[in-house]
């Protein structure tokens, strides 16, 4: 017997020296949770595999955090360890308590940084037996990568959902954060992205915001086309910000070819004109057809921007006169029915778990065409939509009067559109046969795979500044609530999407199920499950051993 437990004692220390052994050279991990919540896409075990160079992570989520936000700070960990075990050690990183200074002047200073640097403060309200506690933390982390440093803010703030469901969502959207931030600070030579200037689009002052940031990781330019034929050739992709006057044939001609050789275009084009300055000294305006001779082509390729304006009754709100108090006009902010306020539903990675997009006098997009197109609708107005056909009377008298929920009888119209596929050349056989046989011109009337959104607001692109110093106002921010709306975020991902090859933007459309315990049998029933959990396994243990000690008396009495 002695020498059948030495050799089972060496067969045991042979086997896990083996499986050591075996070990080191293959790698990989077990994910037992039901929804894979560990396990990384291929795209970004492939990026952090191909590292080069260490990629350092700042995380400001230390500190003295309620319970219920744990979750989140655990959340990063568990994902930056996710990260470093795949990335051969080229991923580091530590967390930072930027309230950790004594003195009230230099924390103050940290959070003055920490915000222009592009990672805002919120204010975290969180529900416990006790009470309501707040506290203002910087819920971002800095990725820092061969010199370059870029901002990331970890949790997602999203209209209208409790702070459980903002806290899953954010969860689910770490594994893209990170890695889409890695990516682009590891890419070589950034893509060129062109945003278009002249036939009245938006001017450089109303982009600044959404240039600085795109500036982060792309090569960005404005530019004319002018009839150039080379000016947008070669670019990743284009951006249409709100022309209000037409194109001439020769710059369609160029905008066709670009998305013919695969090209990608996000196209920001207004049905309607009609601007709130207008409204500044009369009471009403008429909104009228935005024909900038984009439609026949944008219809050939899948999608109609339709000359209307379109109202709903989830929207933005603005001040308005609703009486007198003694000589002082009395205002209150009541919701201007022109600026819808969508909140995404779709799960496609450009949308999902966005905060509410802001959009003002969006025009309706119907899908036409080719169904070899893929037509993908990304934003939709709420069920209490209506919509106006211009000529449009638009009469701020309609805040004043309750609204007639009947008549908003239009619900979830489409206010932006993904469309996939081989387009057809809005141009096929519509040119003489010497520029179709020009081998410079090289034309195309199939296209390449490729995609493109359109989006039937231009302001949603626009910035406000102030007219004093022209400080640039964020994007996406009301000027009446204070609100940050999504504006910027749903921007970033379009432009993120088209010039995505590799697959990296599916990461987004990743869900953890959450689950919650109920508040009120917690409260009725914690004695009895903390005896269980405390007690249980003692009694088992001792079961099992008087089940042993009766096993073994009965054997050996034989």
């Amino acid at each position: 017997m002695k020498s059948q437990n030495l050799i089972r004692l060496f067969l045991l220390l042979l086997i896990l020296v083996m499986v050591n052994v075996i070990s080191s050279f293959v790698f990989t991990r077990f994910d037992l949770t039901s929804e894979k919540r560990f396990t990384l896409s291929p795209a970004t075990r492939e990026l952090v595999g191909s590292l080069d160079d260490i990629v350092y992570v700042q995380v400001y989520l230390d500190g003295d955090f309620p319970p219920s936000f744990k979750r989140l700070q655990s959340a990063t960990r568990e994902m930056l360890d996710e990260l470093r075990a795949y990335s051969n050690g080229n991923i580091e990183y530590e967390f930072i308590n930027p309230s950790s200074h004594p003195e009230a002047a230099e924390r103050n200073k940290v959070y003055q940084q920490l915000a222009s640097k592009g990672i805002q403060p919120t204010n975290l309200q969180a529900k416990s037996n006790d009470g309501t506690s707040q506290q203002i933390i910087f819920p971002g982390a800095f990725i820092t990568h061969k010199g370059q440093t870029a901002p990331l803010m970890l949790l997602q703030d999203q209209a209208g959902m409790s702070p459980e469901e903002m806290l899953n969502n954010s969860i689910q959207g770490l594994e893209y954060g990170f890695s889409n931030t890695i990516k682009k600070l590891a890419a070589g030579s950034p893509s060129i992205i062109t945003v278009l200037e002249g036939n009245g689009m938006a001017p450089a002052i109303n982009l600044a915001d959404i240039m600085r940031d795109l500036q982060m990781f792309y090569a960005v330019e404005r530019k004319k086309i002018d009839g150039n034929l080379k000016s947008i050739k070669g670019v990743k992709a284009v951006i249409v910000p709100a022309p209000d006057s037409t194109f001439s044939e020769k710059d369609k001609f160029i905008l066709d070819q670009y998305v013919m050789n695969g090209g990608r275009v996000l196209w920001l084009i207004d049905g309607s004109k009609a601007t709130m300055d207008s409204l500044a000294t009369n009471s009403e305006t008429i909104a009228l057809a935005n024909d900038v001779n984009l439609g026949d082509m944008l219809f050939r390729y899948g999608a109609r921007i339709n000359y209307d304006v379109v109202m709903d009754l989830q929207a933005a709100p603005i001040p308005v006169v609703t009486g007198m108090v003694g000589n002082r006009p009395q205002q209150s902010l009541l919701p201007w029915y022109y600026f819808p306020v969508v909140i995404p539903e779709s799960k496609h990675p450009v949308v999902n778990n966005l905060n509410a997009i802001r959009f003002e006098f969006v025009s309706s997009i119907d899908t036409v065409g080719s169904k070899e197109i893929i037509k993908t609708p990304l934003l939709t107005t709420s069920q209490y939509s209506k919509v106006s056909i211009t000529p449009a009377r638009i009469d701020l008298d309609v805040m004043r009067k309750e609204p007639d929920v009947s008549s908003y009888n239009s619900p979830n119209r489409m206010v932006a559109v993904l469309l996939e596929g081989e387009f057809t050349s809005s141009f096929k056989n519509r040119i003489p046969a010497q520029i179709a046989n020009d081998p410079e011109i090289g034309f195309r009337d199939k296209s390449k795979p490729t995609r493109m959104i359109v989006v039937s607001d231009g302001d949603i692109i626009k910035n406000r500044y102030r007219g004093s110093n022209q400080a640039i106002i964020p994007l996406g921010e009301d000027r009446y609530t204070g609100q940050v709306f999504g504006n910027k975020n749903f921007l970033l991902n379009c432009i993120d999407y088209l010039c995505d090859d590799s697959g990296m933007m599916s990461v987004r459309s990743k869900e953890l199920k959450l689950r919650l315990l109920d508040r009120a049998r917690v409260g009725e029933e914690k004695l009895k499950w903390q005896i269980i959990n405390t007690a249980g396994p003692v009694v088992v243990v001792l079961l099992f051993g008087i089940f042993k000690f009766y096993r073994r008396r009965v054997r050996y009495a034989r």
